[in-house]
């Protein structure tokens, strides 16, 4: 079994930072990609950024030079900092990775977090 536990949310002023943490815990053999996402009310869910296992990343247009995603292999743990935060950042953030949990045959399925608040007042 699989879980995923998000840290690190809360309230900030805007201008203001967070860092939100992800730690995947388990039956893990290999994790090919973690996102997070966030959801604000009334709206769709957002890819707000993604890191792979090569080492890429890639972000919202939204939050491109302000948000900054990185990645912990040994912990099987991926970051957010998030800098320069704005009111219109307020959302559940939630992350996802997608893993394998068994060598052979390795299929990848995506498993999700609970979700952590984060609240940037003006």
């Amino acid at each position: 079994q699989v879980q995923l536990v998000e840290s690190g949310g809360g309230l900030v002023q805007a201008g203001g930072s967070l860092r939100l943490a992800c730690a995947a815990s388990g039956s893990i053999f290999e994790i090919n990609r973690m996102d997070w996402y966030r959801q604000a009310p009334g709206k769709q869910r957002e890819l707000v950024a993604t890191a792979t296992s090569g080492g890429h990343t890639n972000y919202a247009d939204s939050v491109k030079g302000r948000f900054t995603i990185s990645t912990d292999n040994a912990k099987n743990t991926v970051y957010l900092q998030m800098d320069s935060l704005k009111p219109e950042d307020t959302a559940v953030y939630s992350c996802n990775a997608v893993l394998s949990t068994t060598a052979r045959p390795m299929r990848f399925s995506v498993y999700w977090g609970q979700g952590t608040q984060v609240t940037v007042s003006s």
